[in-house]
């Protein structure tokens, strides 16, 4: 199929990416456990302003036993099938202290232990569920059907599940590619972020690869189907992500055994305090009451509250500067990476083109806003990225574009416009004039050496002048990179799909040394993986769906927001909203610092605990004495972790990342 220059039509409805890729995203109240974990909250704030003003008790019980009810019997349930399992864990134990608050008369202790176990669940079962829309969304990149050409010059529009290696599909353009495949004949630009993430749509032509779920420009593509739809690109994504997130298990599971062994010591503490007295002739009452005092005292609610407040007093200080770290866990594994590995394009970058050199050739006549003026009021009708950074930068210096006419556009080689009577062309310099040498060539490739793309501008049938276009370094890239070395103790690691010579240049400039370029998905996989058998903590930060494996498989993911995938803003452990890059090693020092007030509060909880617990045991801790202990722990740790909800605190934390 020869290319031929065809005139500029409006783009087809299958370039629209929001048609093409709808999202699909679970509603918060769409959750059972959220309903009940709210209805629980809402009893529980109905009956405390009841209680603490004094109002008769028939008003504020029967609030309080449905806050039980609501938020209790979904853990009791597990809890009790755990039992049928012959295990115990934490939440049954935490259903039975409080059942036994409230069999002394705590009752509002006991339903405030259930509104936070209730919410907790509700909020875990939320990020499960967001993270599978995601990868399942991801899979609506991916065409449901395709064109098939057949032997006899025919085609039929077939499921891209139905096609197998060796068959020959058509793309059109502005259509999804339906199938990993390689070029037969055809030339046009496709655009493959979701899978490389380069910011520019890449020239194809036979022999080349070509990605399912990317998309076509504005040329025909024959692609002949080299893996079946299971095998492709796009759904090997999906299944690394499932497979990196189930790598996180062994962790979970080292918590369940903690909490196992506790909750059996707990128990069994419980029984002994209960019936050891009277086995040595104690009152049935008096047996009981201390051992509810002791259930009371000892129980986990001012650890929880210790940890819990540091780690979500930073997560809400993090979020008023544009970081939103989606759990308390992210919080704190924030702050244990040792190792960082960073995306180029979106992430270093800008991701957006624009011009950095305007080159006018000796002899040319034109001066550089002539150049540039002639350029983008060629490139003005076209869709190209490329084309939209040329008339960016003219439009940024005030030039007036005439109007163009007879526009023509060559996918892969660039386009041809008449412009003041010129005839005028734009586009990559080997394809415009190719097989000639002169001054050009020369300023061509010190650009490309630079890490520039060259786009090459003609006028009748002469060469006028190159022009270099760029990815924009983030101002605050060098500075991060600064800030990060000097946390970890080590120099970031550049992971990126675009190729070796920009990254090299890119790196140079901000002061990497490990630079690995060219990676498809499964190659960021490797790199991370890597660095983590070596028993470094990586945190990777990436903004593409060819970012979102990477991101789970390492120990903190953290997206970029604004130009961010949908997969890697789901997958990703948090996410730079205002994409001020400068605000990660702010951040990883904010999570330091929450975790040494957790230790603070993990030792001013133990000493009252186990004061307590002394002293019931030794002696007769009076029930009242026991719970104004226990509650005011739990109000010390509580006050000592909201010291992060001030502004000081990412002050201090932003002087400490940027030491």
């Amino acid at each position: 199929m020869p290319s031929t220059l065809t005139e500029r039509s409006a783009p087809p409805a299958a370039a629209d990416p929001e048609k093409a890729a709808p999202r699909r995203r679970t509603r918060v109240f769409a959750l059972p456990e959220a309903r009940w974990a709210a209805a629980a909250t809402v009893l529980f704030l109905l009956a405390l302003p009841l209680q603490l003003t004094g109002a008769p008790a028939w008003t504020w019980a029967a609030p309080y036993a449905l806050a039980y009810a609501a938020g209790g019997w979904e853990p009791a349930l597990a809890g009790l099938r755990a039992l049928r399992e012959k295990t115990l864990d934490v939440d049954l134990l935490m259903i039975v202290a409080a059942l036994g608050a409230a069999a002394v008369g705590q009752v509002m202790d006991g339903a405030l232990l259930i509104v936070i176990f209730a919410t907790s669940g509700a909020l875990e079962a939320l990020a499960t569920a967001r993270t599978a829309d995601s990868v399942r969304g991801l899979l609506d990149l991916a065409p449901a059907t395709a064109t098939r050409l057949l032997d006899g010059g025919g085609e039929e529009t077939v499921a891209t599940a139905d096609l197998v290696v060796g068959d020959t599909v058509l793309a059109r353009p502005g259509e999804r590619i339906g199938a990993d495949g390689r070029v037969l004949d055809g030339r046009s630009e496709v655009d493959q972020a979701t899978i490389t993430g380069e910011p520019l749509p890449v020239a194809k032509e036979p022999g080349d690869e070509v990605f399912a779920g990317t998309l076509n420009g504005t040329g025909a593509l024959r692609i002949k189907v080299e893996r079946d739809a299971s095998d492709s690109v796009i759904a090997r994504i999906v299944q690394m992500v499932e497979e990196a997130s189930e790598t996180k298990a062994p962790t979970q599971l080292f918590i369940e055994k903690v909490e196992q062994r506790y909750s059996v010591g707990m128990v069994a503490a419980t029984l002994a305090v209960f019936g050891v007295p009277l086995a040595f002739g104690a009152a049935l009452t008096g047996s009981l009451l201390r051992a509810m005092t002791f259930m009371i005292v000892a129980s986990p609610c001012a650890v929880v509250l210790a940890t819990m407040p540091p780690l979500l007093s930073a997560i809400a200080n993090a979020g008023r500067h544009g970081v939103l770290v989606k759990s308390a866990v992210v919080m704190e594994r924030l702050g244990q990476v040792d190792a960082v590995a960073l995306d180029k394009t979106g992430t270093l970058t800008e991701g957006t083109p624009r011009v950095t050199d305007i080159r006018p050739l000796p002899g040319s006549g034109v001066t550089e806003e002539e150049l540039l003026a002639l350029a983008a009021a060629a490139e003005h009708p076209s869709e190209h990225p490329l084309a939209r950074a040329v008339v960016d930068a003219a439009r940024a210096r005030g030039l007036a574009l005439p109007v163009a006419g007879g526009f023509a556009s060559t996918p892969g080689v660039g386009v041809r416009a008449t412009v003041d009577g010129r005839a005028i062309a734009v586009g990559a310099p080997a394809r415009l004039v190719s097989g000639t040498e002169g001054a050009h060539t020369a300023v061509a490739a010190e650009l490309e050496d630079g890490g520039r793309t060259a786009v090459l501008v003609v006028a009748d049938d002469t060469p006028a002048g190159v022009l270099g276009i760029a990815d924009r370094l983030r101002p605050d890239a060098a500075a991060t990179v600064t800030s990060l070395t000097a946390l970890t103790g080590t120099r970031p690691t550049l992971l990126t799909g675009d190729n070796h010579r920009a990254a090299a240049r890119l790196a140079a400039e901000i002061g990497i040394d490990d630079v690995r370029a060219g990676l498809l998905p499964q190659d960021k996989v490797a790199a991370v993986r890597e660095q983590e058998q070596a028993g470094r903590r990586v945190l990777l930060v990436g903004d593409g769906v060819n970012d979102a494996p990477a991101l789970a498989a390492s120990h903190t993911g953290v997206a970029m927001g604004r130009a961010g995938s949908d997969l890697a803003l789901e997958t990703a452990d948090a996410v730079i909203v205002r994409d001020e890059l400068a605000t990660v090693p702010t951040v990883v020092s904010l999570s330091r610092r929450a975790r040494r007030l957790v230790v603070q509060n993990l030792a001013i909880a133990a000493l009252f605990i186990s004061g307590l617990v002394v002293w019931d045991l030794a002696a007769t801790l009076p029930l009242p004495l026991g719970v104004l202990g226990h509650e005011g722990s739990t109000v010390i740790v509580g006050l000592n972790g909201l010291r992060l909800l001030r502004e000081a605190a990412w002050t201090r934390a932003r002087a400490e990342g940027h030491r």
